[in-house]
């Protein structure tokens, strides 16, 4: 069996960045449940040539509004004109970005690896326990773990299986994540947005 090449495998993000001032940024979009939203919010990446690393879209906590959370490599003042750019899509509620450090996050990944490999090597399911994943199929042809954490953990976990050369498949799920406010922005948002209207409302008539 063929080990999976590192070198298609997406590295581990860091902060520190990379040449040029760059940093990984998580950018959440706010969003109406409409058709078409994706591609005007991806739109803006690729006009300013910037790599999305990771993209996962799902319905948000607010009745028909869908949060889209992106991240990517650029500078602090890219990721600034970037968030302007977004919200200025019709359909866009709200858009924020964050650093690491700023919210909590994981991801979670699927990792296919041939059964008879690991029979004959302890070192395999050695290798699961320690970092805590969870074998979720197991065939004679096959076993399916499973490992939720954040990218590190799961690219080290990727990185001790591959090594081994009893990896069939391998799959990561984009980042998901939670601020670290007790309240969801976009509640204050619109609540503001609720606010201002009704100041612009005229008053009743007698």
């Amino acid at each position: 069996m063929n080990k999976i090449p590192s070198s298609q495998i997406h590295s581990t993000p860091s902060l520190i960045g990379r040449a040029g001032g760059e940093s990984l940024y998580t950018i959440l979009v706010f969003s109406e449940n409409l058709a078409g939203i994706l591609n005007q919010v991806t739109a803006v990446f690729t006009r300013r040539q910037i790599n999305i690393e990771s993209l996962n879209v799902c319905a948000s906590s607010t009745p028909g509004v869908h949060k889209y959370t992106i991240t990517c490599y650029c500078t602090e003042e890219m990721v600034k004109v970037l968030k302007a750019q977004i919200e200025k899509r019709i359909d866009v509620l709200q858009a924020r970005f964050y650093t690491d450090d700023e919210i909590f996050l994981q991801e979670t990944s699927l990792l296919k690896i041939s059964t008879p490999a690991a029979m004959e090597n302890p070192e395999v399911c050695r290798i699961v326990r320690h970092h805590g994943a969870r074998i979720v199929e197991v065939n004679p042809t096959y076993m399916a773990v499973e490992k939720t954490g954040t990218t590190e953990d799961i690219l080290s976990l990727f990185n001790a299986l591959n090594s081994l050369d009893v990896v069939h498949q391998f799959a990561r799920s984009g980042r998901i994540c939670i601020t670290r406010g007790t309240r969801e922005e976009l509640d204050e948002y619109l609540e503001e947005r609720e606010r201002e209207k009704e100041k612009t409302l005229p008053p009743p008539s007698l």
